[in-house]
């Protein structure tokens, strides 16, 4: 069987929280809804952005089971299920398969450090345990790891290992994966502000933070490129930097998630330990959000 790979502009979606911090399932439908209608390529459910860490097995299923009913087969739905266990991880994937999801994203195992040989066999054994596309996630500032090119390459070419989100900010090692990179299995940006380079040197889109807000913008940012209108994609790339780097300001999701607050999108809080941003930081979010959204911003 053959798995199709992913490409475009995917939304890394947060969960909206009500104030007293209980999932608000409304709110993940609206946003769904709204990413839909903006034209984003698919979403990607339980990432970091969506808080993952802090959400229970109960509501993992709750959440990943609205995801789906709401994106209706219009969109892919991609479910974060990449823990520090293998065994954790292969249940959780299997678990998101049943329930209808499109693939899982992978991160690579955090704290516990596994060798390039540990990592290659983790990855193994839950893209074998499922029968579900799945990408690799590739993020060592978070995770406290590096999954190597060689260790890529190895990976990708197991069947349904599809795609890479490269967010190690190493050019050179996202080249040369790319370079080496079986014709049906893509590279995706996992860095807003890199997904011009990344794309420009051969990936095929964007796992975005960004688009939860300027969906719209992010698709024309990646189709551009996709289409080879380098010019436009550099306008746009440069017009979007502002809000690029205010998104991380402090610690994604809070950034994200108050933009989204600010400008009335359901989002609501984030859960402990993350809290709310800084004045001083609120302030320079403020400010850069005015230059895309012409409503008031308090």
């Amino acid at each position: 069987m053959g798995f199709e790979s992913f490409k475009g502009c995917i939304t890394a979606i947060v969960t909206p929280f009500q104030k007293n911090l209980e999932v608000d399932f409304q709110g993940l439908r609206r946003l769904i809804s709204f990413q839909i209608e903006n034209g984003i390529d698919g979403i990607v459910v339980l990432g970091t952005t969506g808080e993952s860490p802090t959400i229970t097995e109960e509501e993992r299923k709750q959440i990943l089971k609205v995801a789906v009913d709401e994106a209706n087969g219009k969109i892919p739905v991609i479910a974060g299920t990449g823990t520090y266990s293998t065994a954790e991880s292969i249940k959780m994937t299997r678990e998101a398969a049943e329930i209808g999801v499109d693939g899982a994203l992978i991160v690579a195992p955090y704290y516990n450090k596994p060798t390039q040989e540990g990592l290659y066999r983790h990855f193994k054994a839950i893209a074998e345990s499922v029968n579900i596309p799945i990408i690799l996630y590739n993020i060592p500032g978070r995770t406290g790891v590096n999954i190597e090119a060689s260790t890529q390459s190895r990976l990708l070419e197991i069947n349904n290992i599809v795609s890479v989100k490269e967010a190690s900010g190493n050019i050179q090692q996202i080249m040369d994966v790319i370079s080496i990179l079986p014709s049906n299995k893509t590279v995706l940006s996992g860095d807003d502000n890199l997904t011009f380079p990344i794309m420009a040197c051969g990936g095929k889109g964007v796992i975005s933070v960004v688009s939860n807000i300027l969906p719209r913008q992010v698709k024309e940012l990646v189709t551009s490129i996709l289409n080879g209108n380098l010019q436009r994609a550099r306008e746009i790339h440069y017009n979007l930097m502002p809000i690029f780097k205010a998104a991380f300001l402090e610690t994604n999701p809070i950034p994200i998630k108050t933009a989204m607050n600010l400008v009335g999108l359901p989002a609501g809080p984030c859960r402990p330990p993350l809290c709310e941003m800084s004045q001083q930081n609120l302030d320079k979010l403020k400010t850069v959000l005015r230059k895309y959204y012409e409503i008031p911003i308090q």
